[in-house]
């Protein structure tokens, strides 16, 4: 094992989740940077399902983007250098935050900041789905991928389905069906 790559774990995921302002889907885009432009830890596609089955099991889902990560690049030595970087940036950067906001929480400056951060995590979180969805496009094609797209917002927008569920559904479908189409040869 390389100290180099435990050194790369501990930067790539300490700058994604210091910068990434309001959770998951802030850190998302930036994880996604570190992880497979940056470092070349996973392919585009593997974080894609590293995502989708992130999101159906319970807790964060930056920890479990970093454990996959620090697995892929340096073994359970490389989960615990990324979970480190993960965590605890966070959980210092809350307190000390706590403590300042606790005194300035009704200053228009801060209200503030806190609404003007929104429309560039949106922003973000559109790239990323661009980039995602273009790998999808590539292997299934546009139809089964604007297909998948209108079940899944159909599912979660109007029937009102865990979004966990619509993921496994996705996942079957993609195990079950696609590969009898001749859509990944």
């Amino acid at each position: 094992m390389e100290w180099i790559e435990l050194y790369r774990l501990i930067v790539g995921f300490f700058i994604a989740n210091v910068l990434g302002y309001g959770g998951g889907p802030a850190s998302i885009p930036l994880m996604y940077r570190e992880m497979v432009t940056n470092y070349h830890w996973v392919e585009p596609a593997e974080f894609s399902n590293v995502l989708a089955l992130g999101n159906a099991l319970p807790g964060p889902i930056a920890t479990k983007l970093a454990t996959y990560a620090g697995y892929q690049a340096a073994g359970w030595v490389g989960v615990l250098a990324a979970l480190i970087a993960t965590i605890v940036p966070s959980a210092v950067a809350l307190v000390i935050m706590l403590k300042a906001l606790q005194k300035r929480r009704q200053s228009p400056v801060v209200k503030g900041m806190t609404l003007l951060v929104q429309p560039v995590i949106a922003i973000m979180m559109l790239v990323l789905t661009w980039q995602m969805g273009e790998s999808s496009l590539e292997a299934i094609g546009w139809i089964q991928s604007l297909l998948i797209a209108a079940v899944a917002f159909w599912a979660m927008q109007i029937r009102k389905i865990h979004p966990a569920l619509v993921i496994v559904a996705a996942f079957a479908y993609g195990g079950l069906v696609i590969p009898h189409l001749g859509a990944l040869t």
